[in-house]
């Protein structure tokens, strides 16, 4: 494999990953921040972020010289084959991707690329993108493309070394197999395509991901009208090949860094181009339908009134083996059974002080902890050390034996055997 000099700019969960992933390849990876004090980190091997494999291979490639962390912004491209932006899009106030930390970057870096070389977008970004940065840089010496990225937080090594499709947009095929040269040993079906549509393709992505989440959730609200089993409905799904089993598992709502952001700036680009994307637009309404009616199980499950009474919370971030609170659906529950006086006791393995967004909850030290004195323990994140804690060891400690799990983890039949009152998402 020909070994590339790459410039990763922004080290977060995508950059982070990304520039740790190449060198774990053999290339030569130079990661950018504007964060003095989380490069100086990054420096000493050590990761600011909970993700699993990532301390290894960063570690890795410190240790073998391929990768190495610097705010310097200029020097860094300057030698750069490949410059690689993975930088933050958040939302906007109108809903639309904020672009600004993207346009900054290519503004502050244009007169600093080597000739030849190539800008690679990762960031997911507006449909058109590509030319706006072309513009911007106003360089004919070098080349845009589209790479947009598809990793999963909690899986971000394994999902970019073990891709099920590398997606590259660009002006040509020749700029499309110079990127993918990037990834030669990785086996999976490269997609050279448009930058317009590899930017598409990522919302498009991520945005039926989240509809099929909409989808299943609502499935499960009729299994608890009717007393059916949405576990047994999932099971008889996954062997359909039209529909398959994946992303299926009912929960508490979506949420994280990507589908809340990105399917509202899915709709707002929808708008843009003329088409009322109303489907997408009915999954966000239902998808913040489904979160209140979680808040709505556990006021049934205290008959009917939560002011007063303590409430255990095992799970804070939006998913498990991360540390990622961002528009997580455990926070939004929190905070509406903050409003309705409710006093929360709340653990999460992977957090260790109480987020801002629901000051006035407390926070354990361990599981067991957070259940006493409660009135009902509800389970909103799956980390997987929860199924392993006893029941009879919480019935122990809680003032009522009610549990709402929200994730569907929890044995339900072990927990009835305990005494508790026992309500899933769908059973």
């Amino acid at each position: 494999m020909k070994v590339a000099n790459v410039a990763i700019i922004g080290t977060g969960y995508v950059g982070l990953s990304c520039g740790a992933c190449l060198a774990h390849l053999g290339h030569r990876v130079v990661c950018v921040d504007n964060a003095l004090d989380k490069v100086a980190l990054l420096q000493t091997g050590s990761i600011p972020i909970l993700e699993p494999q990532l301390p290894e291979i960063v570690a890795e490639g410190l240790d073998a010289g391929r990768l190495t962390f610097t705010s310097d912004l200029n020097d860094s491209v300057a030698n750069a084959e490949f410059v690689v932006l993975c930088l933050p899009t958040p939302q906007g106030i109108d809903g639309a991707a904020d672009m600004t930390y993207v346009f900054d970057a290519v503004s502050n870096l244009k007169d600093s690329l080597a000739p030849g070389s190539i800008v690679i977008t990762k960031s997911t970004v507006p449909i058109g993108t590509y030319g706006e940065i072309v513009q911007r840089l106003g360089r004919t010496d070098v080349e845009v493309a589209s790479n947009p990225e598809f990793v999963r937080e909690g899986s971000a090594v394994a999902d970019f070394l073990h891709p099920d499709r590398i997606i590259i947009g660009a002006r040509t095929d020749a700029v499309a197999q110079r990127v993918a040269t990037l990834y030669k040993d990785i086996d999976a079906p490269v997609v050279a395509t448009d930058p317009a549509s590899a930017e598409a393709l990522k919302y498009a992505a991520n945005a039926f991901l989240a509809l099929k989440l909409t989808y299943i959730n609502s499935i499960a609200a009729i299994c608890d009208a009717y007393g059916a089993d949405i576990r047994e409905v999932v099971k008889g799904l996954s062997f359909d090949p039209r529909i398959g089993g994946q992303f299926f598992n009912p929960g508490p709502g979506w949420g994280g860094s990507c589908f809340p952001k990105d399917t509202r700036a899915l709709t707002h680009i929808s708008e843009q181009g003329g088409y009322d994307f109303r489907l997408l637009k009915t999954a966000i309404e239902a998808n913040d339908l489904h979160q209140q009616s979680i808040v709505d199980k556990i006021i049934s499950s205290c008959d009917g009134d939560v002011r007063g009474k303590v409430i255990a919370v095992w799970g804070l971030t939006f998913k498990a083996n991360t540390d990622d609170i961002r528009d997580s659906p455990a926070i939004v529950v929190i905070k509406k059974l903050l409003k309705l006086g409710a006093r929360m006791q709340c653990f999460d393995p992977s957090v260790s002080k109480v987020p801002t967004e629901i000051e006035g909850s407390l926070l354990a030290e361990t599981a067991l902890e957070a259940t006493t004195g409660a009135s009902a323990l509800i389970l909103l994140t799956e980390w997987a050390e929860f199924a392993l804690v006893k029941p009879r060891d919480v019935f122990e400690r809680m003032s009522s034996p009610r549990v709402v799990d929200a994730r569907n983890l929890l044995d339900r039949e072990s927990w009835r055997a305990n005494g508790f009152t026992y309500r899933g998402i769908g059973r």
